[in-house]
């Protein structure tokens, strides 16, 4: 993994764990959704994403995304290195099937690109 794609990583997880800290869970899906798609590929941080969604519609009382975040959770650690859903944001609201598009910051990141 690329240095700056790392960093990304690092500094979305801390955000949001820092957010879920602070009870400000919507802020939390905000940088989870970030972590998510740079880490698709990579099952334990993958994994690591869905579980804190689970967290954050937890504190949200948001009672579909709570359960639909486990399934995910397993699926994450299971299919991670055969086939994601590139852009997917990792929410509830959407299928974890369905493609999405990526900004441009983020596919520099992922294409391992540091401008």
């Amino acid at each position: 993994m690329n240095t700056a794609l790392r960093i990304a990583i690092d500094e979305a997880f801390f955000q949001a764990r820092k957010a879920l800290s602070e009870k400000a869970p919507t802020e939390a899906f905000s940088w989870l959704e970030r972590a998510h798609i740079l880490s698709q590929r990579m099952a334990i941080l993958h994994a690591q994403s869905h579980w804190l969604m689970l967290r954050a519609g937890w504190q949200l009382r948001d009672f579909r995304e709570v359960p639909s975040q486990v399934p995910r959770i397993i699926a994450a650690l299971l299919f991670s290195k055969i086939w994601v859903p590139l852009g997917n944001s990792g929410r509830a609201r959407v299928s974890a099937f369905a493609p999405m598009p990526i900004s441009p910051e983020l596919q520099r990141l992922l294409q391992g690109e540091t401008r």
